[in-house]
């Protein structure tokens, strides 16, 4: 009897990791969202490019360089998630398959989550500046110390990630 409910409960304990399956479908819609993201601000850049300066052509091909990170982003997390916990995703070895699927574990993927938000963070730090620059926007002194702490803050984080997963025996085992 004992054997049998322990079968029974780690069964449910094993399936349960499709209770993420919905989530993860959750972030494909957030792809969509982009997706219309990033064709409101393409439409608006190809309707003004004639009136934009090059500052706000360079500050809107920025946004858009923004939105497609987010949407790397997002993927990683779908692809990289899904086959860590639900389910391999069996792509009949399509040669369209991108090679670090299936060989990036959860070590890997906090790892090019963190590059990601570096790099993320390091284009709204560039736009903040470039604004400050062409003198679109205001910034204090104190709010582009907050964003360079900030900035800062994910690169030393990023660092510290790296410098564990080393020390862990994980470095150089994920692409």
């Amino acid at each position: 009897m004992g054997r049998y409910l322990e079968r029974l409960l780690e069964g449910w304990i094993f399936q349960s990791r499709w209770l993420m399956a919905p989530m993860y479908l959750g972030l494909v819609g957030g792809l969509f969202i982009l997706l219309v993201k990033f064709g409101q601000e393409f439409f608006h850049i190809a309707v003004h490019l004639a009136s934009f300066s090059e500052q706000e052509t360079v500050l809107s091909l920025l946004a858009l360089v923004d939105i497609t990170l987010v949407g790397n982003l997002l993927i990683m997390v779908i692809f990289s998630g899904y086959e860590n916990f639900v389910s391999r995703i069996d792509t009949a070895n399509s040669e369209d398959r991108p090679e670090w699927m299936g060989k990036v574990d959860y070590s890997g993927l906090k790892l090019k989550l963190i590059g990601s938000i570096v790099a993320i963070s390091a284009i709204d730090l560039l736009k903040a500046f470039v604004h400050q620059s062409s003198g679109t926007a205001s910034f204090s002194t104190e709010q582009m110390a907050w964003l360079v702490g900030i900035h800062l803050t994910f690169i030393i984080t990023g660092v510290l990630f790296a410098w564990m997963d080393r020390i862990a025996g994980h470095g150089g085992g994920h692409k």
